[in-house]
């Protein structure tokens, strides 16, 4: 027994002496480079915006932020490394609306979405565009809606792979609409986007940071854009609301994250370098080039980010189960 107290009695000490420790580490974050990891290929959207945040927090942190491409698994890859990482603040994750959407898509998730990550803030909201390949028949949206009701599984939809943007985009239209399609599932936006510029595929749903330049190229033939108003970007492309498919809107928000259990010195050091970044003149000119914006300085908070993202996974709780889609 007495062993027993005395043990105990060094290990709470030990505790004590370790604490001043950790605190005086958090103080001098960062002290080396941060490693923000994107759990999608290199070259996609989502990577896209990563890098213009990166770029701008470097400054602002006065250490690199590196960006690392760890894809596969709908993203759920990368997140769950970010999720077992030191929660020291040098591993952080941006991902995008998955990260809300995989608590019920993946029935195996080795991580726990709403408990196993510090939420740092909000970064984007990105609207979506339907593309077709340059060669498709239908003109405009209504026709599309058509065409595809017609064809069924003829028509040929690409997607960036299960849980990405495009397959959640893809799912809800074929819901909205009542009429499955043929998905092929690619292994990124790059390879999808490729298939559909090439015309081996018929259909494809993504994020305009990723369409924008192969719409204004006439690369590819734009149906719509998934918001409730034309985008100032691309505004000669109408909504689904003005092409006979109202209530069709998604848009695909972004958010930076760190470890559970990051101390929160650290976690305000990374948020005040996002907000400085959602204000740079730079960030925000890019941005626009993509056709998105970044969020109000008010939704970029942890604090409300926590409530944004519980809401979210209740949101595509639904959807998705009604689907019935789901990956182990």
């Amino acid at each position: 027994m007495r062993n027993l107290k005395s043990a105990a009695i060094a290990l709470a000490a030990l505790a004590l002496s370790v604490a001043p420790f950790a605190a005086a580490k958090a103080q001098d974050f960062p002290s080396r480079n941060v490693t923000m990891i994107v759990p999608f290929a290199a070259g996609g959207p989502t990577d896209t915006v990563a890098r213009l945040i990166a770029e701008s927090m470097s400054r602002s942190l006065g250490q690199q932020v590196v960006v690392e491409n760890v894809g596969g698994a709908g993203g759920t890859r990368g997140a769950g490394q970010v999720a077992k990482a030191a929660p020291d603040g040098y591993t952080i994750l941006l991902h995008h609306i998955g990260q809300a959407t995989s608590a019920t898509l993946y029935r195996k998730l080795p991580y726990n979405v709403l408990t196993d990550f510090e939420e740092v803030g909000l970064v984007t909201d990105v609207p979506m565009t339907m593309i077709g390949k340059s060669t498709l028949e239908p003109k405009d949206a209504a026709a599309l809606i058509a065409y595809v009701k017609e064809k069924k599984d003829g028509v040929i939809y690409g997607n960036a792979g299960v849980g990405s943007a495009s397959h959640l985009c893809g799912m809800l239209f074929m819901s909205a609409i009542g009429t499955p399609m043929t998905t092929v599932p690619y292994q990124g936006t790059g390879p999808a986007m490729n298939d559909l510029v090439g015309g081996q595929i018929d259909l494809m749903c993504d994020q305009t940071t990723n369409t924008t330049g192969q719409i204004k190229a006439g690369k590819v033939k734009a149906y719509g854009v998934t918001t409730p108003n034309r985008l100032k970007s691309l505004p000669d492309i109408p909504t689904f609301k003005e092409g006979a498919l109202p209530g069709f809107e998604i848009a695909v928000w972004h958010g930076l994250y760190a470890p559970k259990g990051t101390p929160k010195v650290t976690i305000d050091k990374l948020n005040a370098a996002l907000l400085t970044a959602l204000q740079d003149p730079k960030v925000i000119a890019r941005f626009a080039d993509l056709g998105t914006e970044p969020v109000a300085l008010e939704r970029a908070t942890p604090e409300v980010h926590e409530k944004f993202l519980a809401a979210e996974v209740a949101k595509w709780k639904p959807v998705i189960e009604q689907a019935g889609v789901f990956a182990d």
